[in-house]
């Protein structure tokens, strides 16, 4: 007989707002304390200290508008958080400083999360939806200078790209960008020659979100349907279908491949954290405490296996966070 599911370790409540995404960072030095950051539709980014588990800072630099997009640079005293005011910021919180050093801003109207690549020291690769409507934009950060604008062959009418991940396989190698869009492809970009290697329709609906294991060269997509669709790259750079999975209840907001590449978690429009094993897609738990859509799934950073976390976040304004499978 099957385990039933675990309760969430603990919760966290005090965002006043929907939680739409969420970070780790918790691989530091010992004596570092680890930390959640979760960004809300009101606007604030939350820096949650997770042996307290209460808010340490609370960052307001969107102009009240939902943040969507938080993600640390190097370590915790460098964020960049990405907002519906169609800003990207970069923030200092060193010294317990709250400002935004600099900003870029998108013109972007959608919902797209910006994808970030460290390249060397000191050195970033931004992905973002650009203004026209088709396009994804390469910056370099902290310059910003733009590397390159990824533009769809004339009459691909691929639609809006809603999800974006940048990656190499290691540092000498060439970066690649792939981009799920609204007409349900996956485009894998060559980010230095501009050009697309390969596209895949792996859905009917919009890509809501993708994950990628660099080191099995497969990757994985949900969108509004009751489907998640698995994928691989061969060594041609072509992308081709590995297998789907039907879901019980339609709707992903979230996909999140944990580091170890041994299990993934998905966050569902039908209030859920699903746990497949990452091998075989093999559904492994449902979480079930949220009362509200699932918006975002992320996994913690430690370096000691054994204190694994796992956190979601929801429209009902608590981020549950678990411990499960952390032995593995």
């Amino acid at each position: 007989m099957a385990l039933p599911p675990p309760d969430p370790q603990f919760v966290l409540r005090g965002t006043s707002a929907a939680v739409h995404t969420l970070h780790f960072s918790c691989g530091g030095p010992e004596r570092d304390i680890p930390l959640l950051f979760s960004g809300s539709e009101n606007g604030f980014i939350h820096v949650w200290n997770l042996k307290t588990r209460r808010v340490d800072t609370a960052l307001d630099g969107h102009g009240r508008k939902s943040v969507y997009c938080v993600e640390t640079m190097g370590g915790k005293d460098r964020l960049l958080s990405q907002g519906r005011d169609q800003r990207i910021c970069l923030w200092d919180l060193a010294e317990g400083r709250t400002s935004v050093t600099d900003s870029v801003f998108t013109e972007h109207v959608g919902f797209c999360r910006c994808s970030l690549l460290k390249v060397a020291q000191g050195r970033w690769l931004m992905a973002m939806a650009a203004r026209s409507l088709e396009e994804v934009q390469i910056l370099e950060l902290p310059s910003k200078t733009s590397v390159c604008t990824l533009k769809p062959e004339v009459g691909a009418k691929l639609g809006m790209p809603m999800c974006l991940k940048l990656w190499q396989l290691n540092c000498d190698s060439q970066p690649v960008l792939l981009a799920g869009y609204e007409d349900g492809s996956v485009v894998l970009w060559n980010v230095s020659m501009g050009k697309a290697l390969s596209q895949l329709i792996c859905h009917q609906e919009p890509v809501m979100s993708l994950d990628f294991d660099t080191e099995k060269a497969k990757g994985i997509s949900g969108s509004s349907e009751k489907v998640l669709s698995i994928w691989s790259l061969n060594e041609q750079q072509n992308l081709q279908v590995y297998k789907t999975h039907e879901l019980v209840n339609a709707g992903i907001s979230d996909i999140t491949i944990r580091p170890d590449k041994k299990i993934l978690a998905t966050a569902g429009w039908d209030h859920r954290i699903r746990i497949f094993g990452w091998k075989k897609l093999k559904p492994l738990a449902v979480l079930d405490y949220h009362t509200a859509t699932v918006h975002c799934v992320s996994f913690s950073d430690h370096s000691n296996p054994q204190q694994r976390l796992l956190a979601a976040g929801s429209k009902d304004q608590r981020i549950s966070v678990w411990s499960i499978y952390a032995q593995t």
